[in-house]
């Protein structure tokens, strides 16, 4: 230790409160017998925590001084990461971090692709009791992810598709009926039952297609300091609050490409956590294929994910000759067709090309996407036998 003209003593979390980590300049950790309050006056470690500083040791001549955190040519990741016996120590004394480290992984359905680090964050925020916006383009899996979430967790589920609603109020809260025999009565919605049902998950699908109407409807319930539905914009009104332990999971198409989509207010994001969905690289999307249809050929598999990727360099390109990309929706829909007899031009012929403009003659967006397809030759899709024993047994690599 004493080789190094400065080394640092930072705060960080630990289990059982603040806690110290020794590092050199370069942000390795230094193994001391000593511990930092006996190299550090008492009062200037409570000041560096105070003002989130670190403190700078001359090992020289033992002085020490206060300094901002950004001095060190430090890694943060490296300089913050707790290590394993850290984990194993915050995971024993906490049951939710005992499960997301332990078991999270084990738990995520195999026909979901989706990494471990964002997988164990959508488990964790949802044991936290967050509210969680999944984003990305369509067909990427953030209504599967939702819905393998509440099957991983055994919970309570509610779907409510805001995207398709023309009357917020109705859905969220209720409608008032006449009966002759009873008179006025008022009918609340399913979404005062869920939200009134603990550890329920409640899917928001397609949040940025909602009425603006059923966002101001749903500040109050998702803001973590009030969450309550009032049934009435009367301040006397009834309020409903939330359960516990409800999470809203809401899934949102964000981008130019999507023109039914409302840019959301800000306070309305500010209420959620963002979880971005993946878009599937050649190898994830055939292997999921393959998981879907286990009697598909590997090569047509293949050839469907390549084609999708095709598409995605393109509409990404400086000068795109198509809008959109081939969802992973689209891709597997088209492996189910193939799997039953269909051919790769039959199945984009149904699948593909309808969402291509065809204006424009030789310059349209659907000659381009036939031109792609035909590079492929369909007599060689699914000609060959597939081991479905070993097919189902493969694994999707994430």
């Amino acid at each position: 230790m004493n080789k190094q003209k400065y080394f640092y003593v930072l705060p960080v979390t630990a289990p059982d409160g603040e806690g110290w980590v020794l590092q050199d300049p370069k942000g390795v950790q230094i193994d001391s017998e000593k511990h930092p309050y006996d190299l550090v006056r008492d009062i200037m470690a409570r000041k560096a925590i105070a003002n989130d500083q670190c403190i700078m040791i001359d090992t020289e001549s033992g002085r020490c001084y206060r300094k901002e955190r950004h001095v060190m040519s430090v890694d943060v990741n490296q300089s913050f990461a707790a290590t394993s016996e850290v984990v194993e120590q915050m995971a024993d004394a906490d049951p939710v971090v005992g499960f997301i480290h332990r078991q999270a992984v084990d738990i995520r359905p195999k026909d979901l692709v989706m990494s471990d680090l964002k997988w164990k964050y959508l488990v964790r925020s949802a044991l936290r009791g967050k509210n969680i916006m999944m984003t990305g383009p369509a067909g990427t899996g953030k209504t599967l992810a939702a819905q393998s979430l509440v099957k991983a967790l055994d919970r309570p589920f509610f779907y409510f598709n805001l995207g398709a609603t023309q009357d917020p109020r109705g859905t969220l809260i209720g409608n008032t009926h006449f009966a002759k025999d009873t008179g006025t009565i008022f009918s609340e919605s399913v979404f005062v039952k869920a939200i009134q049902t603990p550890d329920a998950v409640i899917l928001l699908d397609e949040l940025s297609r909602a009425h603006p109407e059923a966002w101001n409807i749903l500040m109050t319930v998702l803001d973590q300091g009030q969450r309550y539905l009032r049934l009435d914009e009367h301040k006397d009104t009834l309020t409903i609050p939330v359960a516990a332990g409800v999470t809203f999971v809401a899934t949102a198409n964000i981008g130019s490409e999507y023109t039914s989509t409302r840019a959301m207010d800000r306070a309305l994001l500010d209420r959620f956590v963002i979880l971005e969905m993946d878009i599937l690289s050649r190898e994830q999307e055939s292997a999921l294929l393959r998981a879907k249809h286990p009697t598909l050929a590997s090569k047509s598999a293949d050839i469907i994910a390549e084609i999708a990727a095709t598409t995605r360099m393109e509409s990404m390109s400086d000068n795109p000759r198509v809008s959109t990309a081939v969802s992973t929706r689209v891709c597997v829909e088209m492996a189910g067709l193939i799997a039953d007899g269909f051919n790769l031009s039959e199945a984009a012929e149904v699948c593909i090309y309808p969402f291509y403009d065809k204006s424009g003659g030789l310059d349209s967006e659907r000659t381009y996407i036939k031109q792609l397809i035909q590079k492929y030759d369909i007599n060689q899709i699914q000609e060959q036998p597939v081991d479905t024993e070993e097919t189902a047994s493969q694994e999707i690599s994430f």
